[in-house]
């Protein structure tokens, strides 16, 4: 009943979502003065606009629109000369990967750091990684970008400055996404490993000998996984955004790139399958994380 409910505001959201992409696309302006040569004939506009549709009247346009979302098939992108939905779907998983790869590495990086802070309250370790995981959650991911090409790739020459290949590539874009998650989640691990190491059952561990490495890494941390479940969930939702700005910045690939090149080239076809898939990615990631809640804490699952 409960995935009933989340899966009918699901799609509710999306549809609202949708609506919306649509409406404040056709604010951008008329696309054949983008994609015509600037002394193209009314006439030849006019002919464009009706190729493509865009000589109907607005309601009409939305309403082939809904059936679009139904099928999947949102037309074709003015500037690749093919179905939108394939430039969208073929963009997804290269930004699903660098996302993936950030997001594992700052999770993974946040659970030891963050516990070796909370072991140790206000000592050397401990006041050196929040210095440095509050400094990665509040930078700017625009500003860290440029600052790393300036410093990395123009100053230094040691990696490239934009596009897709070996390791080289993967370092700044990985950097930039890393800095926030690992910053937020290193705060939230060193919370509630500090809540979880005072708690009684820890006391009744080390009185009984269990090794410190066992409390810490065992029972402490699968009490304290619960808030840092919920944040990184969000956070890979906030990642997804996020990654507009990193692909823009160094010529990724992937679907954050292809969304701004649309909105840019006023290729309505492109942008509504572009935020359908990242919608429809966010939506489901957040019911993912609803159930993982539940299995982690069993209060919610009997509620």
């Amino acid at each position: 009943m409960y995935l009933f409910r989340r899966s009918l505001l699901t799609a509710a959201s999306l549809l609202t979502l949708l609506v919306l992409v649509f409406f404040l696309s056709r604010l951008t302006g008329d696309p054949s003065y983008l994609f015509l040569p600037v002394d193209a004939s009314q006439e030849v506009r006019e002919a464009f606009s009706k190729a493509h549709g865009f000589d109907q009247p607005l309601m009409v346009q939305f309403l082939t629109y809904l059936r679009q979302i139904f099928t999947w098939d949102f037309g074709i992108s003015l500037r690749q000369q093919r179905p939108a939905m394939d430039v969208a779907l073929e963009a997804f998983p290269v930004t699903l990967k660098l996302i993936s790869v950030s997001l594992a590495i700052a999770f993974a990086a946040a659970l030891m750091f963050g516990s070796i802070a909370a072991y140790r309250p206000r000592s050397l370790a401990d006041r050196a990684i929040t210095t440095f995981s509050l400094f990665g959650a509040s930078a700017p991911d625009f500003w860290v970008a440029i600052m790393l090409v300036l410093l990395f790739s123009v100053q230094l020459g040691l990696v490239p400055t934009s596009g897709v290949g070996g390791p080289a590539y993967w370092i700044l874009p990985v950097t930039v996404l890393f800095l926030r998650p690992f910053g937020l989640l290193a705060q939230v691990v060193r919370g509630a490993m500090i809540g979880a190491l005072s708690a009684p059952y820890v006391k009744a561990g080390r009185a009984k000998g269990v090794p410190e490495r066992r409390i810490l890494f065992v029972h402490a941390m699968r009490n304290a996984m619960l808030p840092v479940v919920t944040v990184a969930g969000d956070l890979t939702a906030s990642l997804l955004n996020g990654a507009v700005i990193v692909e823009t910045v160094f010529g990724w690939p992937g679907i954050g790139g292809i969304m701004i090149n649309a909105i840019l080239q006023r290729d309505f076809a492109v942008i509504q399958a572009t935020i359908l898939v990242t919608a429809v990615a966010i939506l489901l990631l957040n019911i993912i994380i609803d159930i993982l809640y539940g299995w982690l804490d069993p209060r919610l699952r009997t509620a």
